[in-house]
C-alpha cells in the first residue's frame, strides 16, 4: 500500500485528524534526492518513533538552494512518489521553506526526527518542538551514505575503465 501525497495546504488537517484518532505524529525531512539505503534506515527509525510518519520533501527550489544549481536530480514530485512506495512512510507532503519550522508549526507532531548527521542540539527546528510540547529523536544508522557521495563515485567509475 502507498502513502498519501498530501497537499501542503492540506498538513494542518492532516494533523487535527491523527491527534483526533489518538496517533503518536512522527515527523522526518529532507531533500531525498538519490534514494539509498541510509534514506530508508533513517525513515524506519523515524517510523519507530510514533504510529504515523509523515515526511517532508524539500521543493526542487529548496534543493537547488540547498544542494547547488545541478540539484535535484529528481523533480519533488517523483521524490515523493518513491517516498510513499516505502512500507515505513503513511504520508508525504513537498513543502517550499529551507527549514521544517512551519511545516511542524501545522503539523503538530509529537516527534520531529532527523538523521544521524545532527544532534538534538543542532536540529535547527528543535525550539519550534519545544514549543510545541514535542520531542526532537536522532534516528537512522551512521551518515556513512549520502546522495553526494553517491554522485561522487559514479562521476569517478565514468572516468574509469570499462
Amino acid at each position: 500500500m502507498s502513502a498519501e501525497i498530501i497537499p501542503r495546504s492540506e498538513v494542518a488537517a492532516l494533523g487535527e485528524r491523527l491527534r483526533r484518532e489518538g496517533k503518536r505524529i512522527a515527523f522526518a525531512n529532507g531533500c531525498f534526492d538519490m534514494l539509498h539505503v541510509g534514506h530508508v534506515r533513517y525513515l524506519a527509525g523515524a517510523r519507530a518513533e510514533g504510529g504515523v510518519l509523515v515526511v517532508g520533501v524539500n521543493s526542487d527550489e529548496v534543493v537547488r538552494a540547498l544542494k547547488g544549481p545541478d540539484r535535484p536530480l529528481l523533480p519533488a514530485a517523483a521524490r515523493a512518489e518513491l517516498l510513499a512506495a516505502l512500507e515505513s512512510v503513511d504520508y508525504v507532503v513537498i513543502f517550499g521553506e529551507t527549514t521544517a519550522e512551519a511545516v511542524l508549526r501545522d503539523l503538530r507532531p509529537d516527534v520531529h526526527c532527523k538523521g544521524t548527521d545532527y544532534s538534538e542540539s543542532t536540529v535547527p527546528e528543535r525550539e519550534v518542538m519545544k514549543e510545541l510540547g514535542g520531542t526532537v529523536r536522532i534516528v537512522g544508522d551512521a551518515k556513512t551514505h549520502s546522495t553526494r557521495d553517491l554522485l561522487a563515485e559514479m562521476v569517478r567509475r565514468q572516468g574509469g575503465p570499462r
